[in-house]
């Protein structure tokens, strides 16, 4: 996993680099090595250099490393730095830095983590954009865990995010809805109707059609599908919708109406500008996008020989708009289905002259709910699938957030519900959680038993519920090798933040957490952390609060409570 350095050392690589002529020193970037005897950091710079300076890289480590002895920084933050096989470098990082760490930890609190590597990015983030035709399911949960969890990693980083959601409620899907509450609305006034298969079967159909029928009787017996019954039936299923996102904690900044883009001419626009171009032609009745220019197969139907323009054109001329509303970075978030698809829209923007660069397709895999190894099928009044309300009633928010993030996105997800349902440290989220849960209830001990306990060791406590305070912790005390893999890990934290936000790989966080609960847990079982010895019990005291601390922001960026009691 390539991380940044502690930002301490990192200037020192940044003017060595650009002093040798490096023409983008930028590009400095570390890896926590595999193996402890390589160190804590290593970095292939002296590789990645060779070419441009025409040099052996070896040649140009050994330089940087001479260099770098003479830093301020290395000789307070680092013990020692070498140069291994062919020019990679490997730093090794001095206690005394680590332990620093935890005063910053402390002293930054909520903020600790947080960089400005975004800049301020205008940054969009496309997700769950599903039609308003049903509940969401748990496939679209995926999604809307991701996506969130995204943006509030790009947020950490500086980015200035806007969360959207895309949505169409014209054409054939809506069309169909309208008519299904329709038929419904006719049948529970005791008419006699045809209801076709291919139509929306979810009781939620029936409960808006009943809703329409409380509040207009059977005046409505010869309205239009598209007319009372569509409009409902799109009002309360967004509004379901909204309100299932809500109770995962996610909020949309922007809602976009597909529609929105035929009305405005913004589609007719694309088609024009393609033509201009000479990217779009006339064949069969049918309007024809050039995308074997652009690496496809064949050329793509972008409007039929009916007039009726296929999903490219409409996704294309919303990307069109991305760009004019000035987002430096588009993130969009997609089910497996798209997997096929979007590149036809990227090679439409390409024909646009847009630089594609800036987008940032992701592509999450399947969802399947297992319990026992058993598929679970969940007895569900609204359809024939899991929604996404009914997993949150069955496990909770914090569950289906965690268990949706812990794996990589492009691996299929098995949602083990028992395991998300338990409440012992088997379950990963419980574990982390725990944690916290149990740093805290140390702190509330040493702040009850000031009778029985020394007034230095239960102040420092008070002091650390209250304002993290470090003045009179005694970091240097902690020397078990327990307590400094915690510390070490701790300090991991900015970085961890930094690599998943810059590869879009949030699960990595949640192996970082639960690398963190193991380490705190170790060194709980094998340290008391109040003891006899004031001093001690003060700097380990200190050390379960940035530990509490790191796993609390961990935990908001994941987008899970962090229980102050289990």
């Amino acid at each position: 996993m390539t991380v940044l350095p502690a930002p301490g050392i990192l200037p020192a690589f940044l003017r060595i680099v650009k002093a040798i002529g490096a023409p983008d020193p930028e590009d400095v970037l570390f890896e926590k090595p595999r193996l402890p005897e390589h160190g804590d950091l290593t970095t292939n710079i002296a590789l990645t250099l060779a070419k441009t300076l025409k040099r052996k890289p070896r040649e140009i480590a050994e330089e940087i490393v001479e260099r770098l002895k003479s830093e301020p920084e290395i000789e307070t933050g680092v013990s020692r730095i070498e140069v291994a096989g062919p020019g990679f470098i490997n730093v090794f990082l001095a206690a005394e830095g680590y332990i620093a760490g935890l005063k910053t930890i402390l002293d930054e609190g909520e903020k600790f983590g947080r960089s400005h590597a975004g800049e301020g990015k205008k940054t969009q983030v496309e997700f769950v954009s599903a039609n308003p035709t049903g509940p969401l399911t748990v496939g679209h949960g995926r999604g809307a865990v991701y996506g969130d969890t995204i943006s509030r990693l790009l947020e950490w980083t500086g980015h200035d995010v806007t969360r959207e959601y895309y949505f169409n409620n014209a054409g054939r899907q809506m069309r169909i809805l309208g008519d299904s509450v329709r038929l419904r609305y006719l049948a529970l006034l005791g008419d006699k109707t045809l209801f076709p298969e291919d139509y929306y079967q979810g009781e939620y159909i029936r409960e808006i059609a009943q809703h329409l029928v409380d509040r207009y009787g059977d005046s409505l017996r010869g309205e239009a599908a598209e007319g009372k019954f569509k409009e409902q039936a799109e009002a309360e299923i967004f509004d379901d919708i909204k309100k299932t996102l809500r109770r995962l904690g996610i909020e949309f900044a922007v809602f976009y109406n597909e529609n929105s883009l035929y009305e405005s001419g913004k589609v007719d626009e694309v088609i024009a500008e393609l033509k201009k171009r000479g990217f779009a032609y006339d064949r069969d009745g049918a309007v024809w996008f050039t995308a074997q220019k652009f690496g496809a197969d064949q050329d793509r139907v972008i409007v039929k020989s009916s007039g009726e323009p296929t999903y490219r054109l409409p996704d294309i001329a919303y990307h069109r708009e991305k760009f004019r509303r000035g987002f430096d970075l588009v993130v969009d978030v997609f089910g497996a289905d798209h997997h096929a698809t979007y590149p036809d829209v990227l090679a439409g923007l390409k024909a646009l002259g847009h630089d594609v660069e800036k987008v940032k397709v992701l592509i999450h895999q399947f969802v399947t709910i297992v319990q026992d190894g058993e598929i679970v099928k969940m007895s569900t009044r609204r359809a024939n699938f899991i929604t996404l309300d009914e997993l949150i009633d069955e496990a909770g928010a914090d569950a289906v957030r965690y268990f949706f993030i812990m794996r990589s996105i492009g691996s299929h997800l098995n949602f083990d519900l028992g395991l998300a349902k338990k409440q012992s440290e088997e379950n990963p989220v419980y574990y982390v959680q725990y944690a916290h849960a149990r740093i805290a209830s140390i702190l509330r001990f040493a702040v009850d038993s000031a009778g029985d306990l020394p007034e230095e060791i239960s102040a420092v406590a008070r002091t650390l519920i209250e304002e993290a305070s470090t003045s009179s912790i005694p970091f240097n005390l902690l020397t078990s090798p327990e307590e400094i893999d915690l510390v070490k890990k701790l300090t991991e934290f900015p970085r961890v933040v930094a690599s998943c936000a810059n590869y879009f790989e949030p699960h990595r966080l949640c192996e970082y957490l639960k690398e963190t609960a193991e380490a705190f847990h170790h060194f709980y079982h094998i340290h008391r952390v109040v003891t006899e010895d004031v001093e001690l019990s003060k700097a380990r005291l200190g050390l379960c609060a940035a530990t509490k601390q790191v796993l609390a922001n961990g935990f908001a960026i994941l987008g899970i409570s962090a229980p102050e009691r289990m």
